[in-house]
């Protein structure tokens, strides 16, 4: 009984220090609303901009094999950045990629790290290194040099772990951390929940599996603990039905083939035989496929 509580009490800890640093690191809702009413006419940023510019940065993260901390790091950035700075379309994807490169610098493995010539080669944009290096600074400098901020994966996994601890075995299999991820993913390409908050979000998104059709003893365990979770995070059951109806959209619209959706088949690209031999070996793959006989025509 004494370690449950103790248990109990180092969690909540946890995660009033989470959303105390989060507080401090949320994305501006003045700017974002800004940017929310902005017409498109290619002078302003817009929604949809945003958008496609998280998308890029996930094929990015998809090319290199980097982790989700990494893109949602990135997005992060991304947002508390637009959300203090007015900036025109046409350097948009200079902010996004700096995004990029200070998330991966601070997520990735040093040796892992690409040269930020390679980066621009790869994404096949116009600027320089120079103008990176410029860039970089003054995101670092309107975001205060605060880099490490909590996203959403932190609460994600954080939540997941503890309401992990309170199942039996089964009922840990049924809740799985990758389909969260991969959920939490579609969400960042959505603008509407740069406004919520991360903890919300990810509660909500953990919700989503007490909807689905398990064995009434497992999800009977995982609602308690949901349940247990929202009173320690202070949710009200109304902000709880209003952000599930946002995020069920997103995700019914995810997965409908006929929708934008992050899409690695569009992160291809057609290299001269130069630039790949200055790229490193890890930053892409050749498949050799086998000789096809002439008999099989």
């Amino acid at each position: 009984m004494i370690d449950t509580v103790t248990g109990a009490q180092a969690f909540a800890v946890k995660v009033k220090g989470l959303m105390d640093l989060e507080g401090r690191c949320q994305p501006k809702l003045t700017g974002l609303r800004l940017m929310e009413t902005a017409q498109d006419n290619g002078l302003r940023m817009t929604t949809r901009l945003r958008e496609l510019e998280v998308k890029n940065l996930l094929y990015l993260c998809r090319f290199f094999g980097f982790s989700s901390e990494t893109f949602s790091l990135a997005v992060s950035l991304l947002d508390r950045f637009l959300s203090v700075m007015k900036i025109q379309p046409k350097h948009l994807s200079c902010v996004g990629q700096c995004c990029f490169y200070i998330a991966v610098k601070s997520s990735e493995d040093e040796k892992n790290v690409p040269l930020a010539s390679d980066l621009i080669r790869i994404s096949q944009n116009r600027f320089t290194v120079s103008d990176m290096v410029r860039m970089e600074k003054i995101i670092m400098e309107k975001l205060y040099w605060k880099v490490k901020a909590p996203t959403a994966l932190h609460f994600l996994r954080l939540f997941h772990s503890h309401i992990q601890e309170q199942l039996d075995a089964e009922s840990r299999e049924i809740l799985s951390i990758e389909t969260r991820e991969g959920q939490l993913k579609a969400v960042h390409c959505s603008f509407i929940f740069s406004k919520i908050k991360p903890f919300l979000l990810v509660l909500v998104l953990l919700c989503f599996e007490a909807q689905e059709e398990h064995d009434p003893e497992h999800m009977n365990q995982i609602s308690e603990a949901l349940k247990n979770l929202q009173h320690l995070l202070n949710v009200r059951d109304g902000d709880l039905v209003c952000v599930r109806e946002l995020v069920g959209k997103c995700l019914a619209e995810y997965a409908n083939t006929k929708c934008s959706r992050p899409n690695s088949q569009r992160f291809r690209w057609t290299i001269s035989g130069r630039t790949a031999r200055q790229l490193k070996h890890s930053y892409y793959k050749i498949i050799h496929f086998p000789t096809i006989p002439e008999s099989a025509c």
